[in-house]
């Protein structure tokens, strides 16, 4: 686990750190056979790392029919941050249409924890079992040490990414400005100011204006 944590946070990229934190579920959680993180935007789900296709396949059954324990634990309160399901062959009153059709897709047994940090609520990390009864107490105990770090991984990579989308952004609008300034012997203010405004007539983002104009060499 210690190795794991410290393999996290040296991943370069946001993708590169999801891909890392389910490969460890399969390598560390005994019982896990696939893993998959699920994100909700609205009532949109959105499937990141998945490790097998039956990550995919259960992801989008409960995003078609509204249920399931990773759609709920995705939007779940702080009150709620685990569950195990030993057997998918038996009812489950909570999610009586998932339960049978996740099991005609293959999964025996599920396990999910939400990924959060003081701060914000990242989404869930869903593991998968073929068999049934085939997480354990030390299953369940593995995956929460995983999903802390992992959360705090997810965290930090996504924040470093962000700061360097908006260093990028700014170095650009920056470059435009400048572009404008030379060619139209426009003061800093005016030319953010028509920046500014053809980001708005158009309903383009600003780095975008900024980077035609980088392009091109103006508006026109």
């Amino acid at each position: 686990m210690a190795s794991m944590a410290r393999d996290l946070l040296a991943q370069d990229s946001v993708d590169a750190t999801l891909q890392r934190i389910t490969a460890s579920a399969t390598e560390l959680v005994e019982g896990c056979d696939a893993a998959g993180i699920l994100v909700l935007h609205g009532n949109q789900v959105e499937t990141l790392a998945p490790t097998d296709r039956l990550v995919i396949g259960s992801h989008e059954l409960q995003a078609r029919l509204r249920e399931g324990p990773c759609f709920d634990a995705a939007r779940s309160t702080r009150t709620e941050r685990v569950y195990r399901i030993a057997d998918l062959t038996s009812e489950q009153r909570r999610w009586p249409a998932y339960a049978p059709q996740a099991h005609a897709l293959g999964v025996g047994s599920m396990m999910g924890f939400v990924l959060f940090t003081e701060d914000e609520d990242l989404g869930a990390l869903n593991l998968y079992s073929r068999k049934t009864g085939a997480f354990t107490e030390a299953s369940e105990t593995a995956g929460l040490l995983l999903a802390s770090h992992a959360a705090v991984a997810f965290s930090s990579a996504r924040t470093h990414a962000q700061m360097e989308q908006a260093v990028t952004t700014r170095h650009v609008i920056g470059e435009a400005m400048g572009i404008l300034m030379g060619g139209h012997h426009l003061t800093e203010e005016q030319a953010f100011d028509v920046l500014r405004r053809y980001s708005q007539e158009t309903n383009t983002k600003l780095r975008e204006v900024a980077r035609l104009v980088c392009e091109q060499g103006s508006l026109s």
